[in-house]
């Protein structure tokens, strides 16, 4: 890394509820807009949950209400785009919390380096993820093991944009199987859903992914990590406390 790159904090949380998790991204997205906090990815796994982006396509729930009660599976219509995913143990859920200055915005760009930082992981293991023209997201052949939904909000200080939400990269095996079962993820019927550990066969815990993830993602965003020393050990409510 270069001595003039961003500094970037990162908190990693073994599980947070979804709601603590976005009531989170909210407060932080408005403390970088005022320069209050250094941009922040947030590394985590949720409890079962389904989540409807603002393509609000409520039929690709597959379960009823009841359903969900007695599966113990939180559901929240939200603020990102897309349609509806699952987020849930086993999975690495990323929400990169960043500014994006309005003088090179290139939003598109945005969402192909989240995906590229993946991709690179992925090789490392020999795994040749890609794209698929018509969505967002990482692809092995044609499953999906990494979904992503974003939302950029408008800065209120300056001219550009803060993002919010991010990528959910499936690592233990199973997870396809389980929570992906009752609906039909991000509306695509054609193509079937899969996990790191589905692919390899090697038991990776979500930490280790996350450590191994965060130096790719660095890479495409231009960032070194504020502090290396307390790397995934706090949590980020402690930090939030912080001024």
């Amino acid at each position: 890394m270069t001595t003039d790159a961003k500094q970037l904090d990162v908190r990693y949380t073994p599980m947070l509820g979804y709601a603590e998790a976005w009531d989170l991204q909210k407060a932080y997205v408005k403390e970088i807009d005022k320069e209050e906090r250094r941009e922040t990815l947030l590394l985590l796994q949720h409890p079962p949950t389904y989540t409807i982006g603002s393509q609000r396509h409520p039929e690709h729930l597959l379960y009823s209400e009841e359903e969900l009660a007695a599966r113990g599976i939180g559901l929240f219509q939200i603020d990102r785009g897309g349609d509806i995913t699952y987020h849930g143990p086993g999975q690495l859920v990323g929400y990169p919390l960043l500014y994006l200055d309005g003088a090179n915005l290139d939003l598109h760009g945005y969402l192909r380096q989240l995906e590229q930082a993946i991709i690179d992981w992925l090789a490392e293991y020999g795994i040749e993820g890609g794209r698929k023209p018509e969505y967002t997201g990482v692809w092995v052949g044609d499953e999906k093991i990494a979904a992503i939904g974003v939302k950029f909000n408008k800065a209120r200080t300056r001219r550009g944009f803060v993002t919010s939400h991010g990528f959910a990269l499936n690592i233990k095996a199973g997870i396809a199987q389980n929570g992906f079962r009752g609906i039909i993820p991000c509306g695509i019927q054609e193509y079937a859903v899969t996990s790191f550990a589905d692919i390899t066969g090697i038991h990776l815990t979500v930490e280790q992914a996350a450590l191994e993830l965060l130096p790719h993602f660095c890479r495409q965003f231009g960032c070194e990590i504020a502090d290396q020393a307390g790397l995934l050990l706090e949590h980020p409510a402690d930090a939030h406390e912080e001024r």
